[in-house]
């Protein structure tokens, strides 16, 4: 067995890293039988759209880490940034009268760059601490106005927003809500999603522009069951919903529904986490993209491009004008240790620093149809039932029968036969049930998306005839 790089001159071999890791850490969604027998990947090293495993096997990144390492991995610059900070000052407290130079002109910053009036600020370590210091918020804001009925908060089925516990709640994948977690199930609800390959019950015939009729009326008899406006504080969306299944809205849908709330008097959090800083060729999409204007986004992942963990909740003077209003002597109880943290947010700067001075944005807007394209040739193949998504934020959909849209059953746990394959051809890509899902880093070149395509063409055609000698799917050649 290979050597693995340890601390000092001390090495571990690979098989002693995967027993340290099974012994003692908890992974993110690892089912316990299977991990405690076959445990995990150690990875070693990252550069640039590759990772490489502690013996040295190099892949090729197809997931951009977690949807999240925009500028590509190993960057010097940003190391360099991120060690000038921690020599010039490494913490600084955020609370109450105290900010640092970083945090500050990050703020500004993504002020420049949210569409409209979304000029505040509210730090965090991440995506889900986003999505809550935006629930918080809103509640915060209602209770203000002396809305104090306005509680209530609509999501959408299949979305994901995180794994904080009012995150996952607001989330609708059935696979993040297994029985044995607890949810908030009084004040937050769920409408269908706008998933045009799998329409909601009730709408599979419907043309896509009366698909979008149907859905926001589901919304407006929502909010009416709910008892109305009066009641309804927030609706909550991922412009593309990613983990639940990278779902682009049908046209005019996002707009329509924000219309809704506008009319509403209901706030509309877009959840950029993904989306943001040029997973589709934009900084923001809400506005550039959908045409609309949030009162809140939250945003992670590509802010830092993985390089330091970092979130933020950006939200419209409008809803500070109300809780900071004169008289009041108010205070807004919430926050973190880490929030606005120095380093973090110099790697943020310098970050985006790289993305606009490298036109990485452009780069996304020409290689992301051609990514969609190629990708789309999959489509003869015998157990791909749909391929979706835009520019850099794309999934396969595997089905066992193509004309009935039939799923695999859970058991057979089709994304993960699809993606072994993949990693033992030096290709990741991020099984999520009855998907592969890809979202590389924005850098990514023609010729390593062929590579993405052709090896993921080769794994499908593996794990097809895998299947069929195990006897779970007839021979449809």
């Amino acid at each position: 067995m290979k050597q693995a790089q340890g601390r000092g001159s001390r090495a571990y071999t690979t098989d002693e890293l995967i027993q340290q890791d099974k012994a003692h850490v908890v992974h993110p969604w690892a089912t316990f039988e299977i991990f405690d027998k076959q445990g995990a990947l150690p990875i070693a090293k990252a550069e640039g759209c590759y990772v490489y495993d502690s013996d040295g096997n190099r892949y090729l990144d197809a997931v951009g880490g977690l949807w999240c390492t925009n500028i590509g991995t190993g960057r010097e610059e940003m190391a360099q940034a991120i060690a000038a900070q921690v020599r010039t000052m490494v913490y600084a407290n955020p609370f109450v009268d105290m900010t640092n130079i970083p945090a500050t002109r990050l703020a500004t910053k993504l002020a420049e760059l949210t569409p409209g009036t979304l000029n505040r600020v509210i730090y965090t370590s991440g995506g889900s601490t986003a999505i809550d210091s935006a629930l918080r918020l809103i509640h915060y804001y209602q209770n203000c106005r002396g809305r104090h009925a306005k509680k209530h908060i609509i999501s959408r089925r299949d979305a994901y927003h995180g794994s904080t516990y009012a995150a996952m709640s607001l989330g609708g994948r059935k696979g993040d809500h297994p029985p044995e977690f607890e949810y908030i199930t009084d004040t937050i609800h769920h409408i269908s999603a706008p998933n045009v390959y799998r329409r909601p019950a009730g709408m599979e015939d419907l043309t896509e522009s009366a698909l979008v009729n149907a859905l926001v009326k589901e919304f407006e008899d929502k909010i009416a069951a709910l008892g109305g406006a009066d009641k309804v504080a927030a609706f909550f969306a991922e412009p593309v919903m990613g983990a639940g299944g990278v779902i682009v809205p049908p046209e005019g849908y996002l707009r329509r529904m924000w219309e809704v709330c506008q009319e509403r008097d209901i706030l509309f959090v877009s959840d950029e986490v993904v989306t943001a800083f040029g997973r589709l060729g934009h900084w923001f999409v809400s506005q550039d993209v959908f045409g609309i204007q949030p009162d809140i986004i939250t945003c992670a992942k590509g802010l830092t491009s993985g390089y330091q963990p970092l979130g933020a909740a950006i939200f419209a003077d409008e809803i500070y004008d109300v809780i900071s209003a004169e008289g009041h002597k108010r205070y807004f109880a919430h926050g973190f240790t880490y929030c606005g943290h120095p380093v973090a947010c110099a790697a943020a700067l310098k970050n985006i620093e790289i993305l606009e001075r490298e036109k990485i944005l452009d780069h996304v807007r020409e290689v992301g149809p051609y990514f969609e394209k190629r990708l789309k040739t999959l489509s003869d193949l015998p157990i791909v039932g749909d391929v979706r998504g835009s520019h850099l934020m794309m999934c396969v959909e595997f089905v066992a029968d193509k004309e009935t849209k039939k799923r695999f059953p859970d058991a057979v746990d089709i994304g993960k036969v699809v993606s072994n394959q993949a990693d033992a051809r030096g290709l990741i890509v991020r099984p999520v049930g009855n998907l592969n899902v890809m979202s590389p880093a924005l850098v990514i070149t023609a010729e390593q998306i062929d590579h993405i395509v052709g090896t993921l063409r080769e794994s499908i055609e593996a794990a097809t005839s895998e299947l069929q000698k195990k006897g779970l799917l007839k021979n449809q050649s």
